[in-house]
């Protein structure tokens, strides 16, 4: 079989009211406006398929925001998502590459989180057989493609796949292609359907 894991609030816990946190902090914005004006919107996307560069979204999101910050402070709150391991599903992870199954992570996530990332949890690294990329890749889920290039990279077919992801429209993307895919509402989620 082939398991492919989301990244954030899968393998590691991200809460995005910490990046506010900090924007706040640098900018002396309030915090309630922060988060009535920021949209996961085409600048987002673009930075996570790698069509703009890290400063270029910074540039821009500060200016949908309001946000007058350098690119540095901007880029220490863009890190400031990442809370911690799931240490339970990284012991899942490598079990079932123990049992012979293809075990791969599948993350929108954008260059400059890979900057901090890989070096702050290289557990995730040994835990998995291939890490996929949405801004190495050129495209992102709930995109079809992505699923597909996955599948034909990896050898394996829809039916033998199974899928965990934190969002929902990430999950009904991949099961319009037939994969098992499972939302990740808590940290029990991949726990308890491995337990069963």
């Amino acid at each position: 079989m082939l398991y492919i894991f989301d990244l954030g609030n899968v393998i590691v816990d991200i809460d995005f009211n910490r990046v506010f946190g900090a924007w706040s902090d640098f900018a002396r914005v309030p915090l309630a406006t922060l988060k009535q004006k920021f949209v996961m919107g085409e600048t987002f996307h673009q930075h996570e398929r790698g069509e703009i560069s890290d400063e270029a979204f910074a540039e821009k999101l500060c200016h949908e925001l309001d946000l007058p910050l350098s690119y540095e402070q901007f880029a220490h709150g863009w890190q400031a998502i990442f809370v911690g391991l799931r240490p339970e599903v990284i012991a899942i992870m490598q079990g079932l590459r123990e049992q012979g199954h293809r075990v791969v992570v599948l993350s929108n996530t954008n260059r400059l989180h890979t900057t901090f990332w890989p070096d702050e949890y290289p557990e995730v690294r040994a835990a998995a057989d291939r890490i996929y990329l949405s801004q190495e890749m050129g495209m992102r889920k709930p995109e079809a493609r992505i699923w597909q290039q996955v599948l034909a990279e990896e050898g394996f077919s829809a039916q033998d796949t199974v899928f965990f992801d934190d969002n929902a429209e990430n999950i009904e993307g991949a099961k319009r292609l037939g994969i098992a895919s499972v939302l990740v509402t808590d940290k029990r989620t991949i726990p308890d359907y491995f337990s069963k």
